[in-house]
């Protein structure tokens, strides 16, 4: 219904503003991400509208980026708009889809209020998801890390030191950036060992 407000800044804090625009308030919750980013008097945000039976509730966003993994977690079973929020003020939304795509719960369950099965819950109903919306960039680092991650695990099954084997991988990686396999990674940083 409402998807971006443009307007003058009246009221800022790290959890919610007041935009003016065309005479009125807006007030619109935001995360500590969006508070961050909001540097000037004339603000554009993105915005989403929970309309809940007992109320109507705007939640602003610095990027559309944002809003579109601010959608995605709402959509898993458990987590509604707050609990959103909370997860978007506690990382950034590349860290987030970081998280997800390879498969950190841990990292997921530092959020206050989200706890194993949740973590879990969003990991596998966002996994696939996330990447659609998102620069190509990004979606790259996100694979690269992923590769990086797995073969520094191969490797430690393997009773080489952590230490060691990532400073192998990083060298693999910056001589060889097109490395597209686990198994190419692996070997060639056997090679080097």
């Amino acid at each position: 219904m409402i998807t971006q407000i443009t307007g003058k800044l009246l009221e800022k804090t790290p959890t919610y503003v007041v935009i003016e625009c065309n005479g009125m308030g807006y007030h619109i919750n935001i995360s500590l991400q969006t508070f961050s980013a909001i540097n000037s008097e004339l603000c554009r945000l993105y915005t989403h509208l929970s309309v809940k039976e007992d109320s109507h509730t705007l939640y602003g966003f610095f990027d559309a980026a944002e809003r579109h993994l601010f959608r995605n977690l709402i959509s898993v079973s458990g987590v509604g708009p707050s609990t959103a929020q909370v997860i978007l003020s506690t990382y950034n939304a590349s860290e987030i889809v970081t998280y997800i795509s390879t498969a950190d719960v841990a990292a997921i369950q530092h959020v206050k209020g989200i706890g194993a099965k949740t973590a879990q819950r969003i990991i596998i109903d966002l996994k696939d998801k996330v990447a659609k919306g998102l620069p190509k960039s990004d979606i790259l680092f996100n694979i690269d890390n992923t590769i990086k991650t797995e073969a520094l695990s191969a490797l430690l099954a393997l009773g080489f030191s952590k230490k060691a084997s990532e400073q192998k991988i990083d060298k693999v990686m910056k001589l060889n950036p097109d490395v597209e396999s686990v198994e190419e990674l692996v070997k060639t940083a056997l090679s080097q060992m």
